[in-house]
C-alpha cells in the first residue's frame, strides 16, 4: 500500500484540485488513460467466462471479458509495475462468497465498460483471502479506475467496489445496490465523469485510512451522483471537495468530512440528521464547512437536525445556499462570510443564524433515516 505524508495527502490534493477547477485541466489528478473511455484493442486478449473457472491475469495488457458465469472470479496478480485493463463486454458474473474481480497485485487496474451491459453480483457472505477481508464485488489492493461508455450493474451483500489505494471514476454508468459501502477507498475517491446510482444500507461513498487520518479524501469534479443511503451519502475522513458535477442524495447525513469544501456543482441534499457535517475525523485540520461556489440545496427533516453543522469553522465566499430547515447553521468556531447568496426557508437573507427557526423541514416531511436509503434510485 502506498504511504503518503501530510503534505502529499492533503495540501497537494487541495492545490491540484483548485488548479483543476480554475484552469479546467484535470491532468494533475487524472492521467490521459484514466480519462480515455475506450480501450486500445489492437493487442487485446479475449476471455469467455465459464462456470466455476477463475481467470488469472499475471501481466500488463488489455483483456476483454465476455460471457456469463457463476462462481468464477477474474483475478489480477501482476507485477507491481504493470498496468492491467479489463474490458467488460457484456460480462455477467454471479458469485456466492468471493469477489467477481479481485486485484491482488498491479500498479493500476482499469475496468472499462463497452456499450454491452455488464453485471457483477455476490449473493452470500464474503470469505477472506488469508488475512485480507475481500468484502466487495470488485476488490482491489491497488489503484483502480472505472471508465467506459456502457453500464455496469453491481449487487452486493457487502461493499460494492473497494480499493485499498485510490479509486477513480471517469465515465460509464454504475447501478450499485449494497448492504455495506457502495464505493470505498483507503486513500481517495475521485470522480470526473459518469453516472453513479447508489442504493445502500450504509454509506454511498466512503474514504478512510485506518493507519493515516490525513488520507481518506474525496474529490468530485464531474459526473452525476444519485445516492440513497441509510447512513452517510458521502463520507471522507479528511477533505471532501466538490468542484463540479450533479449530486442528489437522500440519506441520514448528506456530506461528512473534517473539511467540506464546495467550489461548484449542483447539489440537492435531503437528510434526516445533518445535511453537511464538518466533524472531527482528521487530526490534521480544523473542522470546516466552506462554500465558494455552486448551487447547494439542503432540505432537512423535522426534529434535532442541522442543514450545515460544523464542529469548527464556517466560511461562505460565494455560490448559493438554499436551505429548508429549522436549524440552518450550527458552528462551534468562527463564521466568515464575504459573499454568496443565502436563502433560508424561502427567504433571501444576509444573516447566518445558528439558532432554531420556525417551520418544518420541507420536502423530507419528517422522514427519518434508518433504512430509507433502499427505495431505489
Amino acid at each position: 500500500m502506498k504511504k503518503r505524508n501530510l503534505i502529499i495527502g492533503i495540501a497537494t490534493l487541495c492545490v491540484f484540485a483548485l488548479s483543476a477547477r480554475v484552469s479546467g485541466n484535470t491532468s494533475e489528478l487524472f492521467t490521459e488513460r484514466d480519462l480515455q473511455q475506450t480501450a486500445d484493442l489492437t493487442k487485446a486478449v479475449t476471455y469467455t467466462l465459464e462456470n466455476g473457472k477463475d481467470i488469472e491475469i499475471t501481466g500488463d495488457g488489455v483483456y476483454v471479458l465476455t460471457g456469463t458465469a457463476q462462481n468464477a472470479s477474474v483475478i489480477v496478480d501482476a507485477d507491481s509495475e504493470d498496468k492491467v485493463q479489463l474490458v467488460l463486454d457484456g460480462a455477467e458474473i454471479t458469485n456466492e462468497d468471493t469477489p467477481c474481480i479481485y486485484v491482488k497485485s498491479a500498479d493500476k487496474v482499469f475496468v472499462t465498460l463497452t456499450e454491452a451491459e455488464s453485471s457483477l453480483t455476490v449473493t452470500g457472505t464474503f470469505t477472506a483471502d488469508g488475512t485480507t477481508n475481500t468484502d466487495a464485488v470488485i476488490f482491489s489492493r491497488d489503484d483502480l479506475v472505472l471508465n467506459g461508455t456502457g453500464t455496469l450493474n453491481i449487487t452486493s451483500t457487502g461493499n460494492g467496489v473497494s480499493s485499498k489505494d485510490d479509486l477513480k471514476i471517469t465515465g460509464g454508468t454504475y447501478n450499485i445496490r449494497s448492504t455495506a459501502d457502495a464505493l470505498e477507498a483507503n486513500d481517495a475517491i475521485l470522480t470526473a465523469g459518469g453516472t453513479i446510482n447508489i442504493a445502500t444500507y450504509k454509506d454511498g461513498l466512503h474514504a478512510e485510512n485506518d493507519e493515516d487520518d490525513t488520507l481518506g479524501n474525496i474529490y468530485i469534479c464531474g459526473g452525476q451522483l444519485n445516492i440513497a443511503a441509510s447512513d452517510d451519502a458521502i463520507h471522507a475522513t479528511a477533505l471532501l471537495q466538490v468542484d463540479d458535477g450533479q449530486i442528489h442524495v437522500q440519506a441520514a447525513e448528506g456530506l461528512e468530512a473534517t473539511w467540506v469544501r464546495i467550489n461548484g456543482g449542483q447539489l440537492l441534499l435531503e437528510a434526516s440528521d445533518d445535511g453537511i457535517n464538518a466533524a472531527h475525523k482528521s487530526s490534521a485540520m480544523t473542522p470546516t464547512a466552506e462554500f465558494n461556489g455552486g448551487y447547494v440545496t439542503i432540505v432537512m427533516g423535522s426534529g434535532d437536525t442541522d442543514a450545515v453543522d460544523s464542529n469548527g469553522d464556517l466560511i461562505i465566499t460565494g455560490g448559493t445556499l438554499d436551505i429548508t430547515a429549522r436549524s440552518p447553521f450550527d458552528y462551534d468556531g468562527t463564521c466568515r462570510r464575504t459573499g454568496g447568496t443565502l436563502i433560508v426557508n424561502g427567504q433571501e437573507t444576509d444573516t447566518v443564524q445558528s439558532q432554531m427557526m420556525g417551520g418544518q423541514g420541507g420536502r423530507m416531511g419528517g422522514r427519518q433515516g434508518g433504512r430509507q436509503g433502499n427505495g431505489g434510485w
